[in-house]
């Protein structure tokens, strides 16, 4: 008979719906213990509901740099250590009509980088401690985007950001190859989330968040550097980034249209 797997420490952030929601259930019915953390704690309690011995829900902006602390007290005190940090929460606001205004840019920044950044802070250590007494390597996971292949238009804001976080976490890779700690980044397409719900525009190979999160887990499990899916959205965007003049001009085209 094939050994079980330990259990592991897992916190979630942004995990109250979409991708979040979908890893929290899908780790916690198997048999792990999580913690899953956002802004809204209804939602956050709602998730927790479904597994009440095996889900800790508590609320935290990623963006209360003075938080963080508190945040760190919390994962000691409810998991005991940390195995994998999962940091998803994110943003989106669309550009209009090439309007470039800070405000939206720092709201889209400080949740998608700076939060990330906050998470990181609050995970690291903990991250640490645990591979150093378990003896096997922590696990940051990274959400990101395949925005951050190539530029889409009104995604001026959230592309960027996006793209800032796969440089962000491909170097804290390097940095961290002596530490102990794996870094993974994921780079999703168009998932069925809330934060799509006012989308406008198509969104080719659209797939579910559970579906989404069952792919993260197969990448998390082994430990991949990039887990980066629908595999057809990433390959025509890849494609596109070697050719941008054909991008620009197809995109311009459509834009022409409307």
């Amino acid at each position: 008979m094939a050994k079980k797997a330990p259990s592991k420490k897992i916190w979630i952030t942004g995990a109250g719906t979409g991708i979040g929601r979908s890893l929290a259930l899908q780790f916690a019915e198997a048999g792990h213990q999580v913690l899953i953390t956002g802004r809204n704690s209804s939602n956050l309690v709602s998730v927790a509901h479904h597994f009440p011995d095996a889900i800790t829900a508590f609320s935290w902006d990623v963006t209360d740099d003075g938080s963080c602390a508190v945040m760190g007290e919390v994962i000691d005190q409810h998991l005991g250590g940390l195995d994998i940090a999962i940091l998803n929460a994110g943003h989106c606001e669309y550009v209009e009509q090439g309007k470039v205004t800070g405000d939206l840019f720092r709201r889209v920044y400080d949740v998608n980088v700076f939060g990330m950044v906050n998470s990181i802070t609050v995970a690291l250590p903990r991250l640490k401690q645990s591979a150093a007494l378990s003896g096997r390597n922590g696990h940051i996971v990274g959400i990101a985007s395949l925005s951050a292949v190539i530029g889409f238009p009104r995604a001026e804001a959230y592309g960027s950001s996006k793209a800032a976080v796969n440089y962000l976490l491909e170097s804290l890779r390097l940095d961290l190859s002596n530490e102990s700690i794996d870094v993974t980044v994921v780079n999703p397409g168009f998932v069925e989330t809330p934060m799509i719900g006012n989308n406008d525009f198509p969104m080719p190979f659209l797939m579910s968040s559970d579906k989404a999160a069952k792919k993260i887990i197969t990448g998390i499990d082994a430990r991949k550097l990039k887990v980066q899916f629908p595999k057809r959205l990433y390959i025509i965007l890849s494609l596109a980034a070697l050719f941008p003049s054909l991008w620009y001009r197809a995109n311009r085209k459509v834009l022409e249209k409307k």
